[in-house]
């Protein structure tokens, strides 16, 4: 059994996929960061200077000057904005996602070129090329091509 467990992680599949999966999380890492740090800024200055990262819900009754005072006080709370930058990244990794599959699936599907019709023939008595048309072997006299 130890040496069928060793021949699965080493086989190939086992390391091309702990390879995507890494490059996956560095990937929605950067996503994550593109949409905190450049999408959401714009966004919520379009709706009224607003930093969804700090919108909240406070559980306890009580206000707080911002999520930082929030979070010190150990306050439950309801961090619907936090939700929306979630939100915001899964469409963007999502639709990343699908145009990444797309230009692989039509790169996987594109057919080869057709094979070039043959211009010639080989003759049947001493087996040298001649054209399609030929109604004699020009090297050997041969009527039967």
């Amino acid at each position: 059994m130890l040496e069928e467990f060793k021949k699965f992680l080493i086989q190939g599949n086992m390391i091309d996929m702990a390879v995507g999966f890494i490059f996956g999380a560095a990937f929605a890492t950067l996503v994550k960061s593109l949409v905190t740090n450049i999408i959401m800024p714009p966004v919520g200055l379009l709706m009224g200077k607003v930093d969804f990262s700090q919108l909240y819900i406070s559980l306890d009754g009580n206000s707080y000057e911002n999520m930082a005072a929030l979070d010190k006080a150990g306050a439950p709370a309801i961090k619907y904005g936090v939700f929306v930058n979630d939100a915001i990244s899964f469409l963007i990794l999502g639709f990343v996602m699908f145009m990444m599959i797309k230009v692989y699936t039509k790169m996987k599907n594109e057919k080869a070129p057709a094979p070039a019709e043959p211009t010639t023939k080989v003759c049947g008595e001493c087996a040298m090329e001649i054209p399609l048309a030929a109604k004699k072997c020009g090297h050997c006299g041969n009527t039967n091509v």
